[in-house]
């Protein structure tokens, strides 16, 4: 019987002294042996616990047999049938809480690292010109689709290879959402966004860009014009403390700040007219995965120290293990058990630094992790030039204050049944106006699931007026 190979192989990256100078990808990716001998770890067990916990259904046993064989071709078509980016979500992607937390390798050594060799086939994909082969049946029925974050961009692809005519609204003067704003080009190249979404263009979705839904166009034209109408809209609007001195220069929203930074280039100005003002000493509050994005970017703009200020431990911290060890690696610093109570300025209007409280952890909350419980009398200040609030996102308020037909909950999530239909018969929405603030993969779940409702109904819808 052949050894087994109980430890994964290690992806090549950046160093952290060489990373924090530039914005280009930390991880190097794997090479064609590389990815084979990792793939060869495989049990290919007969009933793959793995695909079960993908969002998007992939047959990941496949791809990774094929990936094993030398089969690369095979692999990509593979994992592109039901996933229209691959390269993104091998990047993006929570495996560790999803594939790769139940790999069965697991409980013998490492599990395979299944997300690495997405992304390693998708860019062998680009780099060989290899593209799925589509044979389109084009329908008359049209579907439009608001926002082309990964949510629309999965609609979009399945609805199209049905053969629907599909229009995709984008708010911004590029495609891909939070894919495009929100992921720095260190963890996601931007280059990789865009061969991505190409693949929707060459299928013929129609991107139309600086198309607000809500002001350029309403809603109601949508559903005048189109036979049916997915809402991905995300969940773009910042979450606040709601503290003293969040008005002042010099405190940003991540949304903001990420956006400055990914979007509009802050990071090359002036050849980018965009700047940003990060000053020597940075404090980050939160530490989720934006957090940490907007840390990692203020090291690479320049600022000296950078902080993530967290109310509970970073053992408790919902961030990625990956993108907290890339953190370490770059020189930030974790400042745990304390939580800011005001933002403090200068005379001049300027952030000057942070009065925080200190914490300790007390019973289990409803996300299952101990609640920080303040300390009384233990408030001190620090010195910061510049304050990151990351807490999170709720959704679009802009498109949904011209849509007040549509059920929302409390947090102004849009509520949908069990298809991901709304209170509108036509009408659908999916992925972060639905969750809240969620996970790449669970978009793109969401956005499989319309496009299969969206199907399911015009066809039954069809068959009616046939009979009528």
């Amino acid at each position: 019987m052949e050894k087994i190979n109980k430890v994964s192989v290690p992806m090549r990256e950046q160093s952290p002294s060489e990373r924090i100078k530039n914005f280009k990808s930390v991880p190097l990716g794997y090479s064609e042996e590389e990815a084979k001998t990792e793939a060869q770890r495989c049990l290919q067990c007969p009933d793959p616990v793995c695909e079960a916990e993908c969002p998007v259904s992939i047959k990941i046993k496949d791809m990774i047999k094929e990936i094993g064989d030398g089969n690369f071709k095979e692999a990509f078509l593979i994992a592109k049938r039901d996933n229209p980016v691959p390269a993104i979500a091998g990047r993006v992607c929570p495996q560790e809480d999803q594939c790769e937390g139940v790999c069965t390798m697991k409980n013998i050594g490492d599990p395979i690292n299944i997300g690495k060799l997405e992304a390693f086939i998708a860019d062998w994909a680009m780099e060989n010109k290899v593209t799925e082969e589509i044979n389109i049946k084009d329908k008359k029925e049209k579907v439009a689709i608001v926002g082309s974050g990964p949510a629309g961009i999965s609609c979009a692809a399945d609805l199209r290879k049905l053969g629907y005519q599909v229009s995709l609204f984008e708010a911004l003067h590029k495609a891909g959402g939070v894919l495009q704003y929100g992921i720095p080009a260190f963890r996601l190249p931007k280059e990789i966004v865009e061969e991505e979404l190409s693949c929707l263009e060459d299928m013929g979705v129609d991107i139309q860009l600086n198309r607000i839904v809500g002001q350029n166009v309403t809603c109601d034209a949508l559903m005048d014009d189109y036979d049916a109408v997915f809402i991905g809209t995300g969940a773009g609007a910042p979450k606040f403390l709601g503290i003293k001195g969040e008005k002042l220069m010099g405190a940003y929203s991540a949304n903001e700040f990420l956006i400055r930074t990914n979007l509009m280039k802050s990071y090359k100005f002036p050849e980018y007219d965009t700047p940003i003002i990060v000053g020597d000493k940075v404090a980050v509050i939160g530490a989720g995965n934006v957090a940490m994005d907007a840390a990692r970017c203020a090291i690479r703009e320049g600022a000296k120290e950078v902080y993530i200020v967290y109310r509970r431990t970073i053992n408790e911290a919902p961030a990625r293990n990956e993108e907290i060890h890339h953190a370490i690696e770059e020189g930030i610093k974790m400042l745990e058990l304390v939580n800011p109570v005001e933002i403090l300025g200068n005379e001049d209007g300027w952030v000057s630094g942070l009065e925080l409280q200190k914490m300790k952890l007390g019973e289990e909350d409803s996300s299952g992790r101990p609640r920080p419980v303040p300390i009384e009398n233990s408030n001190y200040r620090m010195e910061f030039d510049t304050v990151i609030e990351a807490l999170g996102t709720i959704p679009n308020r802009l498109f949904l204050s011209k849509t007040t037909y549509l059920k929302k909950d409390p947090r102004d999530r849009i509520l949908v049944e069990h298809n991901l239909v709304t209170n509108i018969q036509n009408v659908y929405a999916g992925g972060d106006a639905v969750r809240g603030n969620a996970t790449v993969i669970l978009a793109l779940g969401d956005g499989r699931k319309a496009a299969a409702s969206i199907h399911k109904y015009l066809g039954e819808k069809a068959n009616a007026q046939t009979i009528f």
